[in-house]
Parts: structure tokens; C-alpha cells; sequence
């Protein structure tokens, strides 16, 4: 299975459960993650959500070459970019606080996997970062927007994403990228995230929630995540973006 959706208490938690392939997104686990969402949102029982990665080594590679290399066309690509790209707003708006649990190396698309998401919790030992413009094509998720969006730190937020570099934990939470640290292990790190917030009733919660969510549907996010899929695509044909793709699986 490409995925797991469990359900502890009232923890929803989603893993990409494909450790083989550092975590990297494929259609299975787009499906996955559409089945997931629509879970949480029909249950009221479940307070927080948490995305996380199998393994220990990484929480996210981004998107599964082997899978979406075949797509050459901005017309081929689109359709999955653009699928991905809502999965990740209806991911972004879902009525309580969602949880990135990166416990690895989170890059690329797992970057924009973990922007969705309120809080970014992250293992000391991780690494993240948006490379996706060393293979000559921008984030293509919506994670740019959500990232402007959700920083407002201009300079700050095009660095992060023009100098795709990959950083550490302690970088990253300087940067104000990650909301926190953790050391060991992951599900003891988020249990201790998560206790001061438990205290709090879920309703509050949720109330702020939809603060957040009534700004973001008064700006439009969607369709800026959407047509931000729609500039990748269009970079996504380019000869430069296959070259160097075909260049990171060579060295791979």
C-alpha cells in the first residue's frame, strides 16, 4: 500500500508509505490523499490532522520521477500538477490544524507537501528544501503561493525558493520555515507539539481555522494555486527541464 490513514484518539494521521522511493509522490498516493482529506472533513471527532512520511529517512522526495517523467507536453502535465495542486488547497483548508510531521528529507514537492499544512514540525536530523529550479521548473503544487501566502516576507520567501538549496532543521527554523524542532522520536515529538494545544478546546481551534480560510478564499488562493500549476506545466516542456532531469537520474 502506498499509503496509511490512521486514527488514534483524535489524531487523523496520513503516511506516504513508500520508503523504497524516499516517499515520492505517485498517483496511488494522490488517491490516497484525496480518500484521507474526505475522511477528516466528514468526521467530526477528529481534531488534528498530521501528514507524515514511512521510515525514518525521509518525509517527502517530491514527485515520483519514475512516474512523471513520462510526461513530456505542458498539456500532459498540467492535468497532474493541477490535481495535485487543490489536493494540497483542500489539504491547506480543512476545518482544523493540520500537522507536516517531517521526520526526513523533505525536497521539492515534499516542500509544498509540508507548506500546506499549518504547522511544520520537524526532526532535528532533517534537511528541506524547494530545488525544484535545479531541474529548471518552478514549484508546480500551489507551493509558492501557499508560501507567499502564508509568510509575507518577500525577500525571504523568493530566496527560499529561487536559490533551491537544501537546509537543515536549525536553518530552517530560522528562516521561520519550520515551526519547531524535535529530537528522537517522531510520534513523541508530535505528542509533545500537540499537548499544549490539546488543552485548548477543538472548537477554538477550528474557529481560528476559518478565520485563515475565509482570508484565503477572499484572495482567491485556489485559483493562484492552480494557475502556478499551469506555469510550471509550461516550463515542465521545455528541453531544459528534461535535460536535467535525465542529468539527476543519470548521477542517481
Amino acid at each position: 500500500m502506498s499509503y496509511l490513514i490512521t486514527i488514534e484518539e483524535s489524531i487523523a494521521t496520513f503516511t506516504i508509505n513508500r520508503p523504497e522511493r524516499r516517499n515520492a509522490v505517485n498517483t496511488a498516493v494522490m488517491d490516497g490523499l484525496e480518500e484521507f482529506i474526505e475522511q477528516v472533513k466528514s468526521d467530526a471527532a477528529i481534531h488534528f490532522a498530521v501528514i507524515t512520511g514511512a521510515g525514518n529517512e525521509a518525509f517527502c522526495s517530491g514527485g515520483d520521477l519514475s512516474e512523471f517523467h513520462k510526461l513530456r507536453t505542458a498539456q500532459e502535465t498540467f492535468p497532474m500538477l493541477s490535481r495535485m495542486a487543490d489536493l494540497l488547497y483542500k489539504l491547506s483548508t480543512l476545518p482544523i490544524p493540520v500537522i507536516a510531521l517531517v521526520n526526513g528529507v523533505a525536497v521539492g514537492g515534499g516542500c509544498e507537501i509540508a507548506m500546506a499544512c499549518d504547522y511544520r514540525l520537524i526532526s532535528s536530523k532533517a534537511k528541506a528544501g524547494f530545488i525544484q529550479g535545479t531541474l529548471a521548473i518552478t514549484t508546480g503544487w500551489g507551493g509558492a503561493t501557499l508560501l507567499f501566502e502564508k509568510d509575507g516576507k518577500h525577500d525571504r520567501v523568493l530566496r527560499l525558493l529561487s536559490e533551491a538549496e537544501i537546509h537543515s532543521a536549525e536553518k530552517l527554523l530560522e528562516e521561520k520555515w519550520a515551526t519547531e524542532i524535535y529530537e528522537g522520536d517522531a510520534k513523541a515529538g508530535l505528542l509533545h507539539f500537540l499537548s499544549k494545544m490539546s488543552q485548548i478546546h477543538h472548537t477554538v481551534h477550528k474557529a481560528y481555522k476559518t478565520i485563515a480560510i475565509r482570508k484565503w478564499t477572499a484572495d482567491f488562493m485556489r485559483d493562484r494555486m492552480i494557475e502556478e500549476a499551469r506555469q510550471c506545466s509550461v516550463l515542465w516542456e521545455n528541453e531544459a527541464h528534461h535535460a536535467a532531469v535525465d542529468n539527476f537520474l543519470t548521477k542517481k
